[in-house]
């Protein structure tokens, strides 16, 4: 479904790990009874971590051409792991790195270099894939700006500075190169950037009417170079083209906490539905399936459901789907990554066979 415009939106104030953010809570996605469910399985035990180190927040996770996984971490401390494609540890990227406060999201651009978008710090950092710094967008406010803010209560900016983000969210790219940033907590923005940093434009501002976001919480560039924005507080799909004008809205498929697009000649987007479906976080309210999508907004299956056990999702805050069928998901409130493998129906038609 496409929709210029999302109506009827009711707004309710929730609590979620100690920060304040409004959410459309009008009611379950408009796709669910309509969709079939894609069967599924995960892989038991695959992420091996050295002895003593433990997995944090799963807010996080994306591959690289190898099959390598990163997933980025919050614990004591925000960390960057690697594993190879069997889940073997391989290495950290940035220990003790100063840009590293808060863990958000991490992408793997198509020379394989690693990026982390860190909202504690809002900071983007790029690293080689051997874990060397390439780059730094944006910058970590000073000490004496903070106390402004204290106790901590992330308030809107809406600042839209060219070089500085305010609780950024995402990174993605298109083919040639240039950065497209969701800015994310404290602002209300999509900002472009080319392909050495250099600040193009930003678009949005805090609100639920045309161009406008509610926590812009996830976004994905398909291979023509449009970019999919997950407005997650207003329960809708922005997409927009390569110089960030709207091109079209997607709202049937609930809150998308993340959004990712699988690579090859046919791209599929996926959409988490990760929030409660009415104003408290317990189990019976969650809502935790993902949704499998043609670029076009058209619905093609879903898989899972809220919970904590094997199999189950306990609010995914960031996917990849590098493989359509191959699919990980980052859980924040479960402190864990799972590998989905989807078994979707055959499309093999009777003539073929």
């Amino acid at each position: 479904m496409m929709r210029r415009f999302s109506a009827g939106v009711v707004v309710a104030l929730l609590l979620f790990g100690g920060r304040a953010f409004t959410q459309n809570v009008s009611g379950p996605a408009k796709a669910r009874a309509t969709t079939p469910e894609i069967p599924f399985d995960s892989v038991p035990n695959f992420f091996k971590l050295p002895a003593g180190l433990y997995m944090g927040e799963g807010v996080g996770v994306a591959t690289n051409s190898k099959g390598h996984v990163f997933v980025y971490t919050r614990s004591g401390e925000t960390r960057l792991f690697e594993f190879d494609q069997t889940g073997a540890f391989v290495k950290e990227f940035g220990a003790g790195s100063y840009g590293m406060s808060f863990a958000h999201s991490v992408r793997v651009d198509k020379d394989d270099n690693v990026w982390a978008a860190d909202e504690g710090s809002n900071v983007i950092m790029k690293f080689s894939p051997d874990a060397k710094l390439l780059m730094v967008l944006g910058k970590r406010p000073d000490p004496l700006e903070q106390l402004s803010l204290m106790p901590g209560g992330g308030q809107y900016s809406g600042a839209n500075k060219p070089y500085s983000f305010h609780r950024e969210t995402d990174i993605g790219w298109d083919p040639q190169g240039n950065i497209f940033v969701s800015d994310g907590y404290g602002d209300s923005r999509v900002v472009k950037y080319d392909k050495n940093g250099r600040f193009i434009k930003s678009v949005g501002t805090r609100g639920n009417g045309p161009m406008q976001f509610n926590t812009p919480h996830s976004l994905a560039v398909d291979a023509k170079g449009l970019v999919y924005v997950a407005d997650r507080g207003n329960s809708r799909i922005h997409v927009l083209d390569n110089d960030l004008n709207a091109k079209a809205m997607y709202d049937n498929v609930g809150a998308p906490w993340a959004v990712c697009i699988s690579q090859g000649p046919h791209q599929y987007l996926y959409s988490s539905n990760s929030f409660p479906t009415g104003n408290n976080f317990d189990q019976a309210s969650m809502t935790g399936e993902v949704y499998k999508m043609e670029l076009d907004g058209t619905v093609l299956g879903r898989f899972g459901k809220a919970g904590h056990a094997f199999k189950e999702f306990s609010a995914i805050h960031m996917m990849d789907c590098r493989n359509p069928n191959e699919v990980y998901v980052a859980e924040i409130t479960e402190w864990r990554v799972q590998k989905i493998l989807l078994h979707p129906p055959s499309t093999t038609t009777a003539a073929a066979r």
